[in-house]
């Protein structure tokens, strides 16, 4: 008797996990019907026969070779393949295995008429996967000129009704006209972001970010139309900006894009941003700059007092910038300190993963069913059944251990004398670049309240909390920038121009 294994498939459009079963049963009475021996089954699901990037038809396929079968049942020849090279090219591959592709529901000759009547079934499905793709489209395209919203990700500002038309979203487009029409006005895309951000308005539920606002400056859509292809429809969308704004805002994008150290890259240059904020009214401070007759200028500004809200006063970038990695600087000089913070580390670390503890215990039960199994299979008790889950637990236990080996490296105990050289390393590190600067901040600095006569800034341990008078070092800057004409860190140009 011949030896058959069934493959089934469905695609991820309009079938679900019923279509395999019924599969599955038309397949086993055809068998049945044929007097062929079912010896395994192959499923793939969601997955369109277009690619053959589908693993348990490669499996099937590479089955194959073992001898183990003779016929392939499919359901229709378009659970195989739906592409005529694909059904070609590995019925050859199979065919050097002596292994043949039945369907069962098409009738189909072994004779030449058989042949062709197979190339004719595979090019109606090849086509008729062409013809949905255009169908898709073509339904694409009707929504646009309907003006319906076509899925994936809704725009920021608006809402999709129950008709799948756009609507206002009453919460968002009030903000997305505000960034429209303050961009217009001069502002920088930073100067908004910190703004937003102190407001503490989100996009739904995350940060503004930088990329956000400029991909939103340049999206046609909020000013009515709805694009897909070569399609567009001007009227589907309630506009939220006027083409005189969008246009004032694109030609503003396009001339910054060619400046020199562009917006982006002055928000890199920032170190502090992120940590500083008024001491004031508790606002984020955000960099700013300025245009003198030579050069330009950076500064930290509190973002409410830009609107004249708050009593803050600018200071010089580069100066603050490098007074707190001084500060940072000075704690690494302290011996104790460090030694004190390494070793507060080291215990930390010591802790033992919850993760761990979870993936131990299972490892342990699944070694005891594992033992169970090998006992009775001792014993005699040796199936099919018994068999598939042995094989299960043995895959089980191998997976565990390779959890348990990962997590054991992502929670290594590293020594204290290390972890105390690593901190030590900092004291090292060349500070003559903005990012060198940067990994200084970023380990060491929480936060930062600026006032117009000092600063106070909390490190990241227990403790650290240190406040610097702008008074006790106005005398030490002029001594360091004698041809600097400003009188004190506020308000002054940066001469190095950074």
């Amino acid at each position: 008797m011949s030896k058959a294994v069934i493959y089934a498939r469905y695609s991820c459009d309009n079938q679900r996990e019923e279509s395999i079963e019924g599969q599955l049963r038309e397949c086993k009475a055809f068998a049945e019907r044929k007097g062929y021996i079912v010896v395994d089954t192959y499923i793939d699901r969601a997955i369109s026969a277009k690619t053959d990037n589908r693993p348990d038809f490669q499996r099937m396929i590479k089955d194959s070779a073992k001898k183990e079968f003779d016929i392939i049942i499919v359901w229709k020849l378009d659970r195989f393949s739906r592409s005529r090279y694909d059904s070609a090219r590995y019925k050859a591959a199979l065919k050097k295995n002596n292994v043949s592709v039945v369907s069962a529901t098409e009738a189909i000759s072994e004779g030449a008429e058989g042949i062709i009547l197979e190339s004719v079934l595979e090019g109606i499905s090849e086509y008729y996967s062409i013809d949905l793709s255009e169908k898709v489209t073509r339904g694409m395209v009707e929504n646009v000129l309907k003006g319906k919203f076509n899925g994936g990700s809704v725009t920021y500002g608006y809402s999709i009704d129950k008709d799948r038309f756009f609507r206002k979203n009453p919460a968002e487009a009030p903000i997305v006209t505000e960034i429209f029409n303050r961009y217009a006005d001069g502002e920088t895309i930073l100067e908004i972001i910190a703004d937003l951000s102190g407001r503490g308005l989100t996009k739904r539920g995350k940060k503004f970010t930088y990329n956000f606002i400029d991909g939103l400056l340049k999206n046609r859509r909020y000013l009515g139309e709805y694009r897909f292809k070569d399609v567009v429809n001007d009227s589907a969308i309630p506009p939220l900006i006027t083409t005189e704004i969008f246009e004032i805002c694109r030609q503003r994008l396009d001339a910054n894009k060619h400046k020199c150290g562009s917006y982006r890259k002055i928000e890199d240059r920032f170190i502090l941003t992120g940590k500083i904020f008024c001491g004031y009214c508790g606002t984020t401070v955000s960099g700013t700059g300025g245009t003198g007759r030579t050069q330009v200028y950076h500064y930290y500004q509190c973002n409410s007092a830009k609107k004249r809200n708050c009593p803050h006063k600018m200071i010089a970038k580069k100066r603050l910038e490098d007074l707190v990695v001084k500060v940072v600087l000075e704690l690494l000089n302290d011996v104790s300190l460090v030694k004190r913070i390494s070793k507060t580390c080291f215990v930390l670390q010591k802790q033992k993963s919850t993760k761990l503890s979870a993936l131990q215990k299972e490892q342990k039960q699944n070694k005891k069913e594992l033992d169970n199994l090998l006992n009775a299979i001792k014993a005699g008790l040796f199936t099919k059944s018994t068999k598939t889950e042995l094989e299960r637990l043995e895959n089980q236990q191998e997976a565990i251990e390779a959890e348990i080996a990962k997590e054991k490296i992502n929670n290594a105990v590293v020594p204290a004398d290390q972890i105390e050289a690593w901190i030590l390393s900092f004291a090292k590190i060349k500070l003559n670049t903005s990012e060198h600067k940067q990994k200084l901040i970023d380990f060491f600095v929480n936060s930062i309240f600026l006032y117009n006569d000092k600063f106070v800034i909390m490190l990241n341990f227990k403790g650290g909390e240190k406040t610097i008078r702008f008074d006790d070092l106005n005398e030490g800057i002029k001594k360091e920038h004698p041809i600097d004409e400003c009188s004190s860190l506020l308000e002054c140009g940066d001469p190095y121009g950074n």
